[in-house]
């Protein structure tokens, strides 16, 4: 497949509400996975379509991923597991000219898997971003991007997308240069991650990481070791 290209791609967020949120470490990080991304669409000119369901009993999209949201950006609310059962989803969709729907949200094994491959059947190249998905456990996340798989949906993770749909270097520095909040955010939700996985996760703090500390380090080894 090619790479996702920004000019023809629209961020769609699915149910991305309190009511569908695990309350655990990997729902709270896909919360700001998706928060990130939609933060990263408006820098860079990507639209974004969000639906909710039901939003008087599962209330309504989180309140970070709003923040992140151009003024004017429609959020649905969908009748349907799947959005393409809402008229107003599809017309918005659409209404942005682009044909390649990258999707993320709750619940990947419900309605971001319908949501996904009924718009693949419309005729829109369909991504679904794995780390910005999520359902009640990993077992049936694995099974909802499985039967997207199956049904011949891409899959992409945040990094990869990003990196994608920036391509140029000097652009890439660009954007993330004025960007350092949403790198933040990315951080805490990569640190979230893998103390889901049972890792103990260290952070800097007084010291920068990379070559600034690597350069601290080096002057305070020589101040020592010095004749």
């Amino acid at each position: 497949m090619p790479l996702v290209d920004r000019a023809d791609s629209v961020l769609v967020v699915v149910d991305a509400q309190p009511g569908f949120v695990a309350d655990t470490p990997r729902g709270e990080a896909t919360v700001l996975s998706i928060t990130w991304l939609c933060g990263m669409a408006a820098r860079i000119g990507v639209p974004v379509v969000a639906v909710e369901e039901g939003p008087q009993r599962e209330g309504h999209t989180d309140a970070r991923v709003l923040a992140r949201l151009r003024e004017g950006t429609p959020v649905i609310e969908k009748p349907t597991f799947g959005l393409c059962g809402c008229g107003a989803a599809v017309e918005a969709v659409r209404a942005t000219g682009r044909s390649t729907a990258v999707i993320t949200g709750f619940e990947t094994d419900v309605c971001v898997a319908q949501s996904a491959i009924e718009l693949l059947d419309l005729g829109f190249r369909a991504v679904v971003v794995e780390d910005a998905a999520y359902t009640t456990s990993d077992r049936e996340h694995e099974l909802g991007m499985a039967r997207m798989t199956a049904a011949g949906v891409e899959r992409n993770h945040v990094k990869g997308l990003v990196f994608e749909w920036l391509r140029d270097v000097d652009y890439a520095i660009e954007i993330f240069s004025g960007a350092e909040d949403l790198a933040r955010r990315l951080l805490g939700a990569t640190a979230l991650r893998l103390r889901t996985e049972g890792l103990r996760v260290l952070m800097p703090e007084r010291l920068p990481a990379g070559d600034g500390g690597i350069a601290y380090g080096q002057a305070a080894v020589a101040a020592v070791t010095a004749p």
